[in-house]
C-alpha cells in the first residue's frame, strides 16, 4: 500500500465514522419520539475505498398499515365506549339507582301500600311523591341524553377542524418529501412527519395509502373516498345550534360524500368521527325513544276511562305538555313513539298537594265527576289495583325501540336497562381486543423500525474501534513519512 493509498484510506475512515457517529447520535437522540424510525447509514465499496452510499430509514409498508388500520378500528370503538358509558351515567352508574326501572320500581311499592291503606293521607302523598321522582327521572335523562348528542355534535366539528388541518399540515409535507426524492436530498425527516401525520389523521377517520412516483402520497378513506391526491379534499360539516328528540344531525361530506357512521357495539366505526356520529344519530336516539315509549306506557297505564271504562281516555295522573308548552289530556296512540315525551311528562297538579289531593288519583276524577269511579268511601282501593295491574298488563311499544317484544311496561323498562347495558358490555369486551391489536401492532412496528439504545451503544462502539484505527493508520502513515524526511536530509 502506497502512503497515498494509505491517507486515502484513513481519510475515508474518518468520513465514514463521522456520517455513523451522526446517524447514531440522531437515533439516541429520538428514541423516545413515537414517530422517529431508525437510520442507517448504509456502508458501500467505491473506487477509493469504503464510504457512505446512503442514509437509509428501517421502513416496513405491512406494519406500518397495520399499526394505522389498528389505530383507525380502536379509536373508534374507545369514542364509541365513552358515549355508552355516559349514557349508562346517566341512570346512576353501575346501581343504575336513577334508572327507569328502579324508578317505578319505588313507585310501585308505595302505590301497593296506599292500595292496602287507601284511607292513609300520608301514603297517599308517598305515592305522588315517588311518582314526580319518577317523571322527573325521564325528564332529566331525556334533557342530559340530547346534552349527550349535542356533546357528539361538538366534538364532530373539532375533529372536522383537526382532520382539515392535519391534512393541511400533510400537503405542505407530502411537497417537501416529492421535492427532497427528485433532487436527492435527504428526505427522511418530512417522511417522518409525513407518516405521524397519517396515524393522527387514522385516528380521526380510517384510511388506506398509496406511494407514487418520487414518494408521493394519496390518501383514501376505509370506503374507497379520495381524502387526499397531491391536495387535500375538503372535508365539511355544519352543526346543529341544540338538539332535542326531533333533531336530526348534519353529516360529514368528504369531497362532496358522506361519512358512514358505524354499526353495532362492536363497532364498525373507523375513527372516532364515525363512532360520534353512531352515538349521535343511533345508539342516544334510540335510547331516547325507549324513555319516551315508558313515558307514554305510564301515561296510558294511568289513563281515566270512567266507571264503567267507556269514557274518551283522558291523562290521570300522569300527564304531559306539548311542544309549546301547553299541558295535554289526550292520550297517545298506542305503539308509536312520542318524540320527546320523556322530557315533558308530569304529574298532573290536580293530585299534588297542597293545591291538589291524592284522593283524586285513589276515587277517580281528576277530568271531573264523569270520571269518578270510587264512590264507596276512603277505604276502597280498587281504582289503586287496577292501576298496579295496568303497569303489568299487555301494552304494544314501537318498533323503533328495539325491544318492541316486552309484554309489558315493567317488562320495557326492565329490557331498555338490559339493551343498554348488553352494548356497553359488548363494547368494552371490543375495546379490550382493539386496544391489545393496536399495542401489539405498535410494539411489532417499534421493534422493527423503532430504537434500541442497546443496539445503538453497540454500534457506537464499533465506530469507535473503527476510528482508532484510523487514527493508528494516520500514526503509522506519519512516522513513515518522518522517516522519508529523516533519509532525504
Amino acid at each position: 500500500m502506497s502512503l497515498s493509498s494509505a491517507l486515502s484510506t484513513a481519510q475515508s475512515i474518518f468520513n465514514n465514522s463521522g456520517t455513523q457517529s451522526s446517524v447514531v447520535s440522531k437515533n439516541i437522540a429520538n428514541a423516545q419520539n413515537p414517530d422517529y424510525v431508525r437510520r442507517s447509514a448504509m456502508v458501500v465499496t467505491g473506487g477509493n475505498g469504503a464510504m457512505i452510499g446512503d442514509i437509509v430509514r428501517s421502513q416496513n409498508a405491512p406494519l406500518l398499515r397495520q399499526t394505522i388500520e389498528s389505530s383507525s378500528v380502536a379509536s373508534g370503538q374507545r369514542t364509541l365506549l365513552n358515549g355508552l358509558e355516559s349514557i349508562k351515567n346517566l341512570m346512576g352508574g353501575n346501581n343504575n339507582e336513577f334508572s327507569p326501572a328502579k324508578l317505578i320500581t319505588a313507585f310501585r311499592n308505595n302505590l301497593d301500600a296506599f292500595a292496602s291503606k287507601a284511607n292513609d293521607t300520608g301514603l297517599g302523598m308517598a305515592v305522588i311523591s315517588s311518582a314526580q321522582d319518577l317523571a322527573s327521572g325521564l325528564n332529566t335523562a331525556a334533557n342530559e341524553l340530547q346534552q349527550i348528542r349535542k356533546d357528539a355534535d361538538e366534538q364532530i366539528k373539532q375533529n372536522v377542524d383537526d382532520l382539515n388541518a392535519l391534512l393541511a399540515k400533510l400537503e405542505a409535507v407530502n411537497n417537501q418529501v416529492k421535492n427532497a426524492t427528485a433532487s436527492g436530498a435527504d428526505a427522511n425527516d418530512a417522511l417522518d412527519e409525513r407518516e405521524g401525520l397519517v396515524k393522527k389523521i387514522s385516528e380521526i377517520v380510517g384510511v388506506t395509502s398509496y406511494i407514487r412516483e418520487n414518494n408521493d402520497l394519496v390518501l383514501y378513506t376505509s370506503d374507497g373516498v379520495t381524502l387526499f391526491e397531491a391536495v387535500p379534499r375538503k372535508v365539511t360539516f355544519q352543526p346543529t345550534a341544540g338538539f332535542d328528540a326531533a333533531t336530526t344531525g348534519s353529516g360529514v361530506y368528504i369531497d362532496g360524500v358522506a361519512l358512514k357512521a358505524g354499526e353495532s357495539a362492536n363497532t364498525t366505526a373507523k375513527g372516532s368521527i364515525q363512532a360520534l356520529l353512531q352515538l349521535r344519530d343511533e345508539i342516544a336516539p334510540t335510547f331516547q325513544s325507549q324513555l319516551d315509549e315508558i313515558a307514554r306506557g305510564l301515561i296510558t297505564a294511568f289513563a281515566e276511562t270512567g266507571p264503567d271504562g267507556t269514557l274518551t281516555p283522558l291523562t290521570g295522573l300522569f300527564t304531559y305538555k306539548d311542544s309549546a308548552g301547553v299541558q295535554q289530556t289526550a292520550v297517545p296512540a298506542a305503539g308509536v313513539t312520542v318524540p320527546g315525551l320523556a322530557s315533558r311528562i308530569l304529574v298532573n297538579p290536580i293530585v299534588v298537594p297542597p293545591t291538589g289531593t291524592p284522593d283524586k288519583l285513589r276515587d277517580g276524577g281528576i277530568n271531573g265527576v264523569a270520571y269518578v269511579v270510587n264512590t264507596g268511601g276512603s277505604s276502597y282501593g280498587d281504582l289503586l289495583d287496577k292501576y298496579n295491574e295496568n303497569l303489568e298488563g299487555p301494552m304494544a311499544f314501537d318498533p323503533d325501540t328495539e325491544i318492541a317484544d316486552a309484554p309489558d311496561l315493567l317488562s320495557f323498562a326492565s329490557d331498555s336497562m338490559g339493551w343498554l347495558e348488553q352494548l356497553r358490555s359488548t363494547a368494552t369486551s371490543a375495546d379490550e381486543t382493539k386496544t391489545a391489536m393496536l399495542t401489539r401492532s405498535l410494539e411489532a412496528y417499534s421493534s422493527n423500525t423503532g430504537v434500541s439504545l442497546d443496539e445503538e451503544l453497540s454500534l457506537l462502539l464499533d465506530i469507535e474501534q473503527s476510528y482508532k484505527a484510523g487514527t493508528k493508520l494516520m500514526a503509522t502513515v506519519d512516522e513513515m513519512m518522518q522517516a522519508l524526511l529523516d533519509i532525504a536530509s
